[in-house]
């Protein structure tokens, strides 16, 4: 029951249609982009799946709980890493880790041992003690990307997770995600960066707050994804 369902989704900001009867579905324990170009709609949708505001039409179904009927439940089995930093700078890495386990009631033993367990899992463990002021972009993303693992979610929601960083550390999140969803974590990552899609992900192109493909990206893309997209969406190269 840990996947994810949107429903006929709509919504406007003012006269403008953002999302318009947006609609897919991700099975358990898979990898989906949500690829699109800046200004597609993609931080809406999440906006929605966070539940910051709830749209005007349709459904949502996190890890089997209806948004609307359940959100406690359903917000309870979603984690989410935003385009903006929520880190406090001036606690260590650990001591934000704990803060947010404790905003979940976790506390003691059980915070100290999630926080050592998701920190491991990204690799981080040897930063616990640091300051996030001294981290660079790549580490601190991880670090968010733990923070959200902590309360152990069945989703775990990225939108636009590698902004701003080097390809390296790019290069290095993206595949760090991939084996959390090969473990069994059903991951929704929204993009605008065709090279952060493998051929093996669930891809859903978002362009102009429609859904334009929804499939298997390299069925979708084949021998060329970035082509496709572009011929796709318009978009220049």
């Amino acid at each position: 029951m840990g996947g994810l369902t949107v429903e006929g989704i709509s919504h406007d900001w003012g006269a403008r249609r953002a999302l318009d009867d947006v609609s897919f579905s991700v099975e358990p324990g898979r990898f989906c982009a949500l690829l699109g170009p800046n200004g597609a709609g993609k931080s809406t949708l999440f906006g929605m799946l966070t539940r910051l505001f709830t749209p005007r039409a349709g459904r949502i179904v996190m890890a089997g709980f209806d948004m609307a009927r359940a959100p406690r439940a359903a917000l309870a089995r979603m984690g989410a890493v935003f385009q903006a930093s929520t880190l406090d700078p001036d606690l260590t890495v650990r001591h934000n880790l704990l803060y947010f386990a404790a905003l979940h009631g976790l506390s003691g033993r059980e915070a100290e041992m999630r926080t050592i367990a998701a920190l491991e899992r990204l690799g981080m463990a040897e930063r616990a003690g640091e300051k996030v002021a001294k981290l660079n972009g790549g580490h601190r993303r991880r670090m968010e990307i733990a923070r959200a693992l902590l309360h152990r979610p069945q989703v775990l929601l990225l939108d636009e997770p590698t902004v701003g960083l080097d390809a390296a550390a790019r290069t290095a999140i993206t595949a760090h995600v991939h084996d959390l969803s090969a473990d069994g974590l059903t991951v929704l990552w929204a993009t605008h960066l065709v090279d952060e899609v493998r051929k093996t992900d669930r891809l859903v192109i978002l362009h102009r707050g429609s859904v334009l493909a929804d499939g298997e990206a390299g069925e979708i893309g084949g021998a060329d994804l970035t082509a496709r997209f572009l011929a796709l969406t318009g978009e220049r190269a």
